[in-house]
């Protein structure tokens, strides 16, 4: 669509990222209804903005997992696929849980998607490419390069699902590619399922790297973290982040104007730019708008909602599927005070059951479990498939582990990072706003205390067994986790061991593997091991110490955030609750 100055183009690119199974607005891990966001809405929030001559539909990946996503992987086209497929999506770029459930899986989503895929660093054991890593798309005489990159971190987490597949560096992959269609394009875009910075210390894993390498692109579309990024600019470049389950869509506007001549048909500029590439570009970019859509202003589409009905009913049923009783009282009690997760301050019967399950089937000394839904809870009475879903949240697997006790140690002293030194004065034990919640491990088959008088790395006190016993430096024993915290943690140095440390050793990868994930232990633990009933019941192995407040004033703290007169302060992206202390100045005036 031209402008009204005859010598500019405008180029739309629609952007979203970590639909995370949200097709239908359901949430079947509640099994209620959620219009917080969804494909069905995302529909009339495009077809507002779609216009073929001059528009871009793009998603950055992280589609075929959660939401009950993983009942799918038998259909011949998974309905988050089709439902890509239906909203006509131009390019889909992999995120790292799209390989959570087998390479075989990955590529019949490739395949089944009717857009382009794009997977620029991931090779198969014959050496071929995933996918391609580019496309070129025509737009009213405007070329459009879009070049999409996965996290080469997911050689961490899916280790096993890429056995023989080679993961390779993005911003590498991204050179080669740029030396290729050199001269071909006027608008450069990256679909990137990457965080904004480098995870683990990997070079090149973060899109500030990338963009460092790569200052000439118009435009990328980041992945991964979930945030709300409306058009940041990162080392010169236009960064844009959607909300996970289609909450939001990035529309991004460019106003292009010719190198050279008129419309863009004399010769263009054949300047080189920083990396020392010809720009080849007939049309440049002279102006952008970024405006972020809240989907959730959006009715559901009608027509979606009919055309993907049965695969909704079959997830209904499937959530609604009875597994057990729960007696003796909720899992988790009423928070104390309004805005602090109890589960995260004290142990309760839901971290506690989650590792009793761990222990039960791997067989360990140790478990550690962390809780991905700070809400998540179950209440006396029957408990259906989709409950189970709600307490443990993601399709992880369990590893089973072989450390020391310095090993642990080092590993539940890196756990306890997630609170902040309490402080003289403060009523309240509040959390890092730079660790999100389920970086923080609770543990079982040890008794411990967390002291937050002390700083970080030196807050694990009165670490024992069960029956008293000091647990060694050097004594061997086993741990049981998630695939998912060994990959990113546990197996390499980085976070919890430096460079010239011993590692854990790995026993056993997938532990009852045959059963399923630790989802399906936990179901399978209620059925099998404990006749369909459990008792809520907490063994109180762990606490936190260190807290020297005055108890009428923490009570009073309790009472203003009850009333609503206080309020605990979350990050500004709400992705980690309490991250400020209430302190004793703050109840003045109240």
């Amino acid at each position: 669509m031209e402008s009204g100055n005859e010598k500019q183009k405008m180029l739309t690119i629609l952007a979203t990222s970590d639909l995370h199974g949200k097709f239908y607005p359901w949430n079947y891990a509640q099994n209620e209804n959620d219009l917080s966001g969804s494909m069905a809405q995302l529909l009339p929030a495009i077809r507002e903005r779609y216009h073929k001559e001059d528009t871009i539909l793009v998603d950055a990946g992280d589609t075929i997992q959660d939401n009950a996503a993983e009942i799918f992987l038998d259909e011949k086209i998974h309905p988050m696929i089709a439902a890509l497929n239906y909203l006509g999506y131009d390019v889909w770029t992999s995120g790292n849980h799209d390989y959570n459930f087998g390479l075989d899986e990955t590529k019949r989503c490739i395949e089944g998607f009717a857009g382009k895929a794009l997977i620029g660093n991931v090779y198969e054991r014959s050496g071929r490419p995933l996918a391609d890593g580019y496309t070129i798309l025509e737009r009213g005489g405007i070329r459009v390069a879009v070049i999409g990159m996965v996290t080469p971190n997911i050689d961490r987490w899916d280790r096993a699902n890429l056995a023989g597949c080679r993961v390779t560096d993005p911003v590498e992959e991204t050179g080669r590619i740029l030396e290729k269609i050199d001269g071909q394009y006027d608008v450069l875009i990256g679909a990137l399922h990457m965080g904004l910075r480098n995870e683990y210390g990997r070079p090149d894993s973060g899109i500030d790297d990338f963009t460092r390498a790569f200052p000439q692109f118009d435009l990328i579309v980041g992945a991964h973290e979930h945030f709300r990024i409306e058009g940041q600019v990162i080392n010169g470049v236009i960064v844009v982040e959607n909300r996970e389950q289609a909450q939001t869509m990035c529309e991004v506007t460019l106003t292009l104007s010719p190198e050279s001549g008129s419309e863009g048909t004399a010769e263009c500029a054949e300047e080189r730019c920083e990396t020392g590439l010809k720009t080849g570009r007939k049309w440049r970019v002279t102006d952008r708008k970024v405006r972020m859509i809240d989907v959730s202003t959006y009715e559901p589409d009608g027509e979606f909602l009919r055309a993907f009905a049965p695969y909704h009913e079959r997830a209904v049923r499937d959530a609604e599927k009875a597994v057990g009783v729960l007696e003796g009282g909720p899992l988790v009690p009423p928070d104390e005070i309004k805005g602090i997760p109890t589960a995260q301050i004290q142990d309760t019967a839901l971290s506690d059951l989650i590792n009793e399950v761990q222990l039960y089937y791997s067989g360990a000394d140790v478990s550690a479990c962390c809780l991905y839904d700070l809400d998540a809870n179950i209440q006396p009475g029957p408990i259906r498939k989709c409950d189970v879903a709600h307490i443990y949240k993601h399709p992880n697997t369990l590893v089973k582990l072989k450390m020391t006790g310095a090993q642990l140690k080092r590993y539940m002293e890196w756990s306890a990072r997630y609170y902040n030194t309490f402080r003289a004065g403060d009523l309240t034990v509040s959390f890092n706003p730079e660790i999100r919640a389920y970086s923080y491990d609770i543990f079982s088959g040890v008794n411990y205390e967390i002291d937050i008088s002390r700083e970080a790395g030196s807050r694990i006190r009165n670490l024992c067994w069960p029956d008293g016993r000091p647990v060694q430096d050097a004594e061997e024993l086993t741990v049981a986790v998630s695939n998912y915290r060994y990959a990113a943690q546990l197996s390499a140095p980085g976070e919890v061991y430096s460079e010239n440390e011993a590692l854990p050793v790995l026993m056993e990868s997938e532990v009852s593997s045959y059963i399923g994930g630790i989802r399906e232990l936990i179901m399978d633990y209620i059925v099998i091991a404990k006749d369909r009933v459990i008792i809520a019941k907490t063994d109180h192995n762990w606490r936190l110490t260190g807290m020297d407040w005055d108890p009428a004033l923490h009570q009073r703290v309790a009472e203003l955030a009850a009333a609503g007169l206080l309020k605990i302060e979350a990050s500004a992206n709400g992705r980690t609750p309490n991250i400020r202390p209430v302190r004793e100045e703050d109840l003045l005036g109240l």
